[in-house]
């Protein structure tokens, strides 16, 4: 049996075992429930010993060290059972960051909300300015993966609470603490203090030649700021007494301005310029330009990426947030292989849409995530027999034959902070010309919910 146990076989645990097996290290996966089966696949490619349904004395008795997927509950009698015998516990991205070559960069992004589109927009304006980067992390890719790929110089990771609170030397040479607000206080006792801490995390390794980036106006990160921390602290803000932030607005709130500093002359855009509309995004906007000024990307490469930027369309595409409800449209995931990729990278209860023309799905392969991410389901089709059959009994649901019908009922079961994701499993021609069509209809209904 392995010395190193990965409990969880999603992304980030299969990520950690295939990296750890390219190192020579024996491992291997324990999952409690089944594991979905294009993860099951490359365990047995890669020849990796896992257990499903369950995590057996045989695997946890001869771990030495134990890597953590962040669905793990810390409170899990596995986890009991690990620490009652003093086996080091850590997070994938602890373990991948090991494997990281010295010369690279890392920029991790933390926060309650923006993590996804500032990940994807500091990804985007890396790779426009010429560079070699990845987005991997809670955004669907995990780190280890991307380490093993090793064609990246720069790793932009999207980090939950969850996976900092394994983290012991992980340091990223760049840090964003976006926001907090409250979002998993189930897992924290009820404080957000408790979630705010686990937040912080990021920063606990940075060095003074590492830089941090937070919000100004953040009613808890500012607070947790060590005095006389060692490492670069660049704020960012949208309110008028913004003396001292790294990046602010106008007084006529028509400009987002980065202050000049020894190294960087000021720097200034107008808002109306920005590619992505919205307060929160003049925000996103701000932590960007910072990670990417402290990166010592060209200026005009920085203005650049900042006016050309959109999220890539049904791909994990955030269409908005209405009422506390996020909208997501990865209309082209068309198989269950790649809904179960998205559910993965889900961090908030879910109101999934399934349905259209099936293509011999086995949805046996996707049922223990639905039940772990999803609070309702919404079946969108002609034909939902199948998706009945497979789901009846397992968690509520409600059908529509039209996405105006389907976006209704959705945000009436929706609550405040859930996340109704189209990600449907299979193909559109039911209703839709295609899967472009079936996802532009979704953002366009939403979008024109939004302004009613």
């Amino acid at each position: 049996m392995a010395s190193l146990l990965i409990l969880g076989g999603g992304e980030s645990g299969v990520g950690a075992a295939l990296l750890a097996h390219a190192k020579g290290i024996d491992c291997a996966v324990s999952d409690s429930g089944s594991l979905p089966a294009p993860y099951r696949a490359e365990l047995v490619a890669a020849g990796i010993p896992f257990e499903e349904g369950g995590h057996s004395e045989a695997f946890l008795s001869t771990a030495g060290e134990v890597i953590k997927s962040p669905g793990v509950s810390p409170t899990a009698k596995p986890i009991q059972y690990l620490e009652a015998r003093q086996v080091p516990i850590i997070s994938e991205v602890e373990f991948a960051s090991r494997y990281l070559p010295q010369e690279n960069k890392m920029i991790a992004v933390t926060g309650s909300n923006g993590k996804t589109t500032t990940v994807s927009w500091i990804t985007h304006l890396l790779k426009r300015s010429g560079r070699r980067a990845v987005a991997c992390g809670n955004i669907g890719f995990s780190l280890a993966r991307a380490v093993l790929d090793g064609s990246a110089e720069y790793y932009v990771v999207e980090l939950s609470s969850f996976q900092l609170e394994g983290i012991k030397d992980f340091h990223p040479s760049v840090s964003l603490l976006l926001n907090v607000t409250p979002d998993h206080l189930d897992r924290y006792q009820g404080k957000i203090e408790l979630y705010a801490a686990a937040k912080m995390r990021i920063a606990m390794n940075l060095t003074a030649k590492d830089d941090f980036i937070y919000w100004r106006e953040d009613e808890l990160t500012p607070k947790m700021i060590p005095v006389g921390a060692a490492y670069q602290r660049h704020s960012f803000s949208i309110e008028a007494a913004h003396e001292g932030a790294a990046a602010y607005l106008s007084s006529d709130g028509s400009t987002i301005c980065f202050a000049a500093n020894e190294a960087q002359s000021e720097l200034t855009l107008p808002v109306k310029d920005l590619a992505l509309p919205g307060r929160h995004n003049i925000l996103n906007a701000m932590a960007v330009g910072l990670a990417a000024r402290s990166l010592c990307i060209e200026p005009e490469a920085i203005l650049d990426a900042l006016r050309h930027f959109e999220n890539v369309p049904h791909r994990m595409e955030w269409v908005a947030e209405y009422k506390g409800v996020a909208y997501v449209n990865d209309s082209k995931a068309t198989n269950v292989a790649a809904a179960i990729y998205a559910l993965e990278a889900q961090t908030r209860p879910v109101v999934l849409i399934l349905g259209g023309t099936d293509k011999g799905n086995d949805y046996n392969e996707i049922l223990d995530l639905v039940k772990e991410k999803c609070r309702s389901l919404l079946f969108l089709g002609v034909d939902n027999a199948k998706l009945r059959k497979a789901f009846d009994g397992v968690l509520p649901y409600q059908e529509a034959t039209s996405m105006p019908e389907a976006i209704a009922k959705c945000a009436a079961m929706a609550q405040k902070g859930d996340v109704v994701l189209l990600s449907p499993c299979c193909a559109s021609f039911d209703l839709f010309h295609n899967y472009e069509d079936r996802g532009d209809q979704f953002r366009s209904d939403v979008l024109a919910m939004t302004k009613r």
